[in-house]
Parts: structure tokens; C-alpha cells; sequence
């Protein structure tokens, strides 16, 4: 059987990850990878996660629904936690707003499939989170640049687009994967605005929120849009997808979207058809884990990713070479760094593994047009200190001997 002439067309822009690819590198314990965001295990609150599962499966009625089939909008008792802990956020919702995913992945999918028709516009950064391109690309949409002080783009320019002006934008405004970057007040108010003239919806990814280092985070664009639109979540066009996976564990795979009902009921028939259900066993444990978390929990994790990002801030500054510039994060888990024109970061990352043993994901994965080829991104969440200055200076010796080459080829 010829497989290849029966696949659907959507199969054509599936591609596999080149993180998912290097995340097969750190069982080479020589290498030092700076590839994956991975959060370091060894700020997992494994005891707490432990007794939460011990305390729903010691209690008979609890452990008989844990591990039976549930109801598609997740666990109650979670969604509440979570519509609490979006009021502190600025987002005023009830629980009948959240649904429960399997990891925030699972919810960029699952409004990719609601939103998208092939050929719908869809706006992302340049560069944008490669895990939301792989969501979106399955539903063939088109791309375009999202609206920002970093392009010249008109509201008339977008409405001429192709398909009638887009669909929805895609943000991630809080220490954006890959270039760390975050959009001030001013910069999230004029995002909104840009959202209302063009009439279209605002998916905004939340995953670093947390993870901040200086000061505090700001308002997310959900809770200014709700303020714009009188207190009432019904009435916003901004979608929140959250997730515990940088802040608690990965492995459970919860996440949650917050949304307008109508939005949401939509959602859970895609969840149906999906999978049912996201474990009921996993949603229970987490709702025991955050409501009994310490809060010394989240300060342990800001200490030491803010003391790695620091390291690797100081490594750069004093290993690469003259060229070479990057992002000075306030959170999040990655740095993103600008080669000279003449470095393509994926010929960069060969050499790199072969001689100096370092990862790192080259940039053009982060473009939906593939450019970007002289970019990298660094994520400096799994390395303590003196394994993050050692990879840099070995990668920024394999610079300067591959700029210095260049020099005298040219001369």
C-alpha cells in the first residue's frame, strides 16, 4: 500500500518538532543542552503530588470516580479553583467558563479545529511558539504577522487579506517562547485595539505567566478586555489558555482554556469527540496539589530560574562575539539570540553537537515562513549555573573560531 497518496491533504504540513528531535540529546549526559524548556525535575513537589494521590485513592467514594469515566468540562471542584484563581488574576469567570485540557498543547489544538478553515488568515508573531504552528498547521491556515510596533502593518492592509481578514491572533504575552519577550501595558491595550478594529479574537497563551523574576506580571489581555467590555467574560474575544505543567509537573498534562460560554460549549463537543475526557484520577490530584502547595513552592522555582537566567545573561556577555546580540528576559525559561548574517544557526547547531557538545534549537522554527535562519533559541531552565557558563563559553569559542574562518576567507 502506497500510503502516501491516501493521506488527507492537512498531512502535508505535518512536520516533526525539531525540539521534540532534540529533547533525544539529553540522554547523552556529555552533551549540554540548551534545547528543550524543560522544567527541572528537581523542583517537582513530588511529596505533596504523592499524598494528593494517596488521599484520593484512600477515600472509596473519591477514588471509584477517579478512575471512572467523567464529564467532558473536567472536574468541578478544579474548574472552581481555577475561577478563583483567574479573580485574582483580573479575570471574573465562573466555572462554567473553564474547560479542562490535556495540557495547554490540547487546548491550541482543540481551537485550532473550532476556529480554522483552510485558508483562514491566522496572525503570530515572527517569531511565534513552534508548538502552536504544529497545532494550527493541520487546518491550513495562511499566516500573517501579528499586529505590533515592530511592523508597519495597517488595520486596511489586514481586512484586504486573504479570506476577508483574519480569524484570530495568536499571543503569548508574558516571556514569550522562544524570545523571552513581554508586552508592556501600553503594548497589550494597543493589541486589543488592533483585536476590536479588525473584529477578530485573541488566543493568548499563558504559560510562563508565573515565571517571573523582576517584579510581578502584568494584567493578562483577557482581564483588560473583560474591564473594556463592562465585567462580563461573555462579552471578550480574548481566549486564556493556561497550564500547570512549568509551575507544577508536566507529566499530569493539565491545562484549562478560559472562554465566553458559547465558546466553551463548543469546545467540550470538540473534547467528546476527542478523548472524552482528560483523566479524572490526574484532575483530582492536582486540585489537592494546588490547594495545598506551599507557597514557598513558587518562590523556590523564581529563585533558581532566575539565578540560571542571570548565569547564562552573564556567560553571553562575557563569551559571544562581537555580532552576536540577544534578550535580557524578565521570566519565562529562554533567551533568544541574533547571529550575524552570515551564521545559518542550523549549520551552527551540527557543529555545535559534534564539537563543542552543546544544543540549542535554531530559530527558523519559530518563523511559519521558515526564516530566521540566523537565530537560536536558548532555554536556560535545566542547567544549574556552572553548567550554563560551560555551554556557553563552548559554544561562543565555536563562534569566534567560525567568524574568525570567515574573516580570513575573506581578506
Amino acid at each position: 500500500m502506497d500510503w502516501s497518496n491516501r493521506y488527507a491533504t492537512r498531512a502535508s504540513r505535518m512536520a516533526a518538532s525539531e525540539i521534540r528531535e532534540l529533547l533525544k540529546l539529553l540522554d547523552q549526559p556529555d552533551i549540554i543542552s540548551f534545547a528543550g524548556g524543560i522544567p527541572d525535575p528537581a523542583l517537582f513537589p513530588r511529596d505533596v503530588i504523592a499524598s494528593a494521590f494517596q488521599r484520593v485513592l484512600d477515600d472509596p467514594q473519591r477514588s471509584a470516580a477517579s478512575l471512572q469515566y467523567s464529564v467532558s468540562e473536567g472536574y468541578q471542584p478544579l474548574r472552581q479553583w481555577l475561577a478563583d484563581y483567574m479573580a485574582t488574576r483580573g479575570v471574573t469567570c465562573t466555572a462554567d467558563n473553564i474547560l479542562i485540557t490535556n495540557g495547554s498543547q490540547q487546548g491550541l489544538d482543540f481551537l485550532g479545529r473550532l476556529f480554522i478553515s483552510p485558508g483562514d488568515t491566522v496572525l503570530v508573531g515572527r517569531p511565534t511558539y513552534l508548538g502552536a504552528l504544529q497545532a494550527f498547521n493541520s487546518y491550513e491556515p495562511v499566516y500573517d504577522v501579528l499586529p505590533g510596533r515592530d511592523n508597519n502593518r495597517t488595520v486596511e492592509s489586514y481586512r484586504s487579506s486573504q479570506g476577508g481578514g483574519p480569524k484570530f491572533g495568536y499571543v503569548m504575552p508574558d516571556f514569550q517562547n522562544p524570545s523571552g519577550r513581554t508586552f508592556s501595558l501600553e503594548e497589550r491595550n494597543e493589541l486589543l485595539d488592533a483585536a476590536e478594529a479588525l473584529g477578530m479574537a485573541l488566543i493568548e497563551d499563558t504559560a510562563y505567566e508565573q515565571l517571573y523574576y523582576d517584579g510581578a506580571t502584568l494584567p493578562p489581555l483577557q482581564a483588560l478586555d473583560i474591564e473594556r467590555k463592562g465585567g462580563n467574560i461573555d462579552e471578550s474575544s480574548v481566549i486564556y489558555c493556561g497550564t500547570f505543567s512549568k509551575t507544577v509537573v508536566p507529566a499530569l498534562r493539565i491545562g484549562w482554556i478560559v472562554a465566553p460560554r458559547p465558546v466553551i460549549e463548543k469546545l467540550v463537543l470538540v473534547k467528546q469527540a476527542s478523548d472524552l475526557h482528560s483523566s479524572t484520577l490526574n484532575q483530582m490530584a492536582m486540585h489537592e496539589v494546588v490547594t495545598n502547595l506551599p507557597p514557598q513552592h513558587m518562590q523556590r522555582i523564581r529563585a533558581t530560574y532566575g539565578a540560571r537566567r542571570d548565569a547564562i545573561l552573564r556567560a553571553l556577555r562575557q563569551y559571544m562575539p562581537a555580532g552576536v546580540t540577544w534578550t535580557e528576559p524578565a521570566g519565562g525559561m529562554f533567551v533568544w539570540v541574533t547571529l550575524p548574517e552570515s551564521i545559518d544557526a542550523a549549520a551552527l547547531l551540527k557543529l555545535s553537537i559534534e564539537e563543542a557538545r552543546v544544543a540549542f534549537v535554531p530559530g527558523g522554527a519559530f518563523f511559519a515562513d521558515r526564516s530566521g535562519r540566523n537565530t537560536m533559541r536558548l532555554s536556560f531552565s535545566l542547567n544549574d549555573e556552572s553548567k550554563v557558563r560551560t555551554g556557553i563559553e563552548r559554544l561562543g569559542r565555536l563562534l569566534h573560531r567560525m567568524l574568525s574562518d570567515e574573516q580570513r576567507l575573506s581578506a
